[in-house]
């Protein structure tokens, strides 16, 4: 199994340093929060790219993808959103979107993890097969794009608590095979499973083993793998029985007590119940 962690778990350090720590413990790869960049994608020069890139490399790791896609920069009043009613913001999220594939593609990333729960929300006034079709819509408009880059998108249920829309992998399912893209796949994140699914974790991945192409590893608790009442042990025996070939990632959304420790103390765990 291979494992990495998301770029934001050690705050705001350079990214450079993110993946000298990640190396040095022994992680395969790095997956990038865009927004811990300050800026756009479009705002990057060649040259910023070419260190990014470099980055990881220097320190033995991949950059191995994308997440938190859409999430907003602070002092950048730039409205996106897949599936809301106006049609200009969903024009301006498809070409920007089409800049994070190449972005992606051109640090050597081969996913995106398409979570961004504000940027998706159903407006309950309206139709929900109103929103689900402008979704279809939207990846329709841009899986081109990462087809021809070499970078799948996978696509993240999320808990009530997070998004209205696309809470459970069976949603998800619906929504992939609507688009009908081979580019438009399934991320499943161990904590919103246990907060979101009626089947246990283990028989969530064991029914969408067909289309699962990422998975991200932390608790419910929202802190590393290991740290709370999430039981990894029947995660990683489904994973293995359906012969997952993906990345394990460990995302968290509690930092402490810093990057580097929860970092090394996620991968001993995860280490152990992935042997």
């Amino acid at each position: 199994m291979k494992f990495a962690i998301c770029n934001e778990t050690f705050q705001n350090q350079p990214f450079r340093l993110a993946c000298e720590c990640a190396g040095r413990l022994g992680y395969d790869g790095v997956e990038l929060a865009p927004f811990t960049l300050g800026k756009l994608v479009t705002e990057l020069s060649a040259s910023e790219r070419r260190e990014l890139r470099a980055a990881a490399t220097d320190h033995g790791v991949e950059i191995i993808g994308l997440h938190w896609l859409l999430a907003p920069l602070k002092g950048i009043d730039k409205k996106l959103h897949i599936n809301c009613a106006d049609a200009a913001i969903r024009q301006q999220t498809v070409e920007y979107y089409k800049e994070l594939i190449h972005f992606c593609a051109e640090l050597g990333g081969k996913i995106m993890v398409h979570g961004s729960p504000a940027q998706r929300n159903w407006d309950a006034s309206e139709k929900y097969q109103e929103t689900f079709a402008r979704t279809i819509e939207f990846f329709q408009s841009t899986l081109d794009a990462a087809q021809e880059s070499g970078v799948t998108v996978c696509f993240e249920p999320l808990t009530h608590a997070e998004t209205n829309f696309i809470n459970r992998a069976r949603d998800a399912r619906d929504l992939i095979e609507a688009a009908g893209h081979p580019s438009l796949k399934l991320h499943l994140d161990a904590k919103a499973m246990c907060g979101g699914e009626y089947d246990s974790p283990a028989d969530t991945i064991r029914k969408n083993k067909d289309i699962l192409r990422h998975f991200h590893a932390n608790d419910r608790n929202k802190k590393g793998p290991g740290t709370g009442d999430v039981d990894f042990k029947p995660i990683a025996a489904a994973m293995k029985e359906i012969g997952y070939q993906g990345y394990v990632s460990v995302e968290v959304f509690i930092y402490e007590p810093d990057g580097e420790t929860i970092a090394r103390d996620s991968l001993k765990y995860l280490k152990e119940v992935f042997a």
